[in-house]
């Protein structure tokens, strides 16, 4: 049995092993060591003052095997984007133009740089290795993050974001930045989506605050705006069965649609329950298919099955109690991790 905690140092090796696997378009997974070091040491910091109000914390998680210590898959949080620099999206408006004179209407796209200074929760940085997609791993790896925030309400925004990967080929190339971002930023699509994870400066300072009518992009880029790449749609479809729905903006540099819910009404924060453990046993579990969480001695949690009592408590797999060090009388927090 997998578990789900947070992201050490001690993890580095395998989490730069896993940025290896990840193909392009994974940006926030790179494969450069310094660069995954200290995205583990500003995680290292946010866990150290879990449970303060949102600011720049970021919470990185890995799914490890225990017995072997191989890491299988990574997550993560951002409690607050914006605020601290802009978070920038292009927002699409639709026009009606309308000509009395040759009895004409028409219906244009119109994108706007949106500078936003709200600074939402957002998550993101979801890879799970190939030999590791089955099982439901993939859906456990999105769902868990809502649990945690369902565990620390306070240490997040109320409006929760997520940035879905656009369209791109095996190279990382992107018709949307072939189009657009090429000509203002002068670098491949990579280059500059690592850079924006380090420092947005340059993005205010080269993209103009002009409109950009789609009508004038190139069939290529217009059909992916707003559109997630294939291997990003089962992802895109477990957050909306969580209730995410399409905001209307999307990502500056590929176009890839940006998805928003209401933290408290998220399914897996609103559906969530915490439950004293009444007994721990072998088999006999009709409840399959659970997150379950625990938050004494730092946020841990696997995916398994588990009874519910009729006084409300629950019975877990000698398993599951083992790998999350839980006892008879604690207390967990657990939910579906499907609809």
């Amino acid at each position: 049995m997998q578990i789900l905690r947070p992201i050490t140092m001690q993890d580095l090796d395998e989490l730069y092993r896993l940025a290896t696997e990840a193909e392009f378009g994974m940006t926030t997974l790179t494969r450069d060591r310094s660069v995954l070091a200290h995205k583990i040491e500003h995680a290292e910091e946010s866990f150290a003052r879990l449970g303060r109000k949102p600011a720049d914390q970021i919470y990185l998680f890995v799914l490890e095997d225990p017995q072997t210590g191989r890491i299988s898959g990574t997550t993560a949080i951002e409690a607050k984007v914006g605020g601290f620099q802009p978070f920038y999206s292009f927002r699409i408006e639709t026009l009606l133009m309308y000509s009395e004179q040759l009895g004409t209407k028409k219906e244009q796209r119109v994108l706007h740089l949106n500078p936003d200074h709200s600074g939402p929760t957002a998550i993101g940085t979801l890879f799970l290795a190939p030999e590791s997609r089955r099982g439901g791993m993939g859906r456990f790896l999105s769902i868990v993050r809502f649990l945690f925030m369902a565990c620390y309400k306070d240490s997040f925004e109320k409006k929760v974001i997520a940035e879905m990967r656009g369209v791109n080929d095996e190279q990382g190339n992107s018709p949307m930045w072939e189009a657009v971002g090429r000509n203002f930023f002068e670098m491949d699509f990579p280059r500059a989506d690592f850079l924006s994870g380090v420092d947005k400066s340059f993005i205010k300072e080269l993209l103009p605050p002009y409109p950009i009518y789609a009508s004038l992009l190139p069939p290529s880029a217009r059909n992916v705006i707003g559109k997630v790449h294939p291997n990003t749609e089962p992802a895109l479809n477990i957050l909306y069965n969580e209730g995410f729905t399409f905001s209307g903006y999307i990502d500056i540099f590929d176009g890839g649609p940006l998805v928003i819910a209401e933290r408290d009404n998220i399914r897996s924060v609103k559906g969530s329950r915490e439950a004293v453990v009444a007994s721990i046993r072998e088999q006999g579990f009709e409840k399959q298919d659970m997150a379950i969480a625990v938050t004494h001695n730092g946020f841990r949690a696997v995916k398994d099955s588990l009874i519910e009592e009729r006084d409300g408590q629950v019975v877990l797999s000698r398993s599951a109690a083992a790998v999350l060090d839980v006892s008879a009388g604690q207390t967990v927090r657990y939910v579906s991790i499907r609809p």
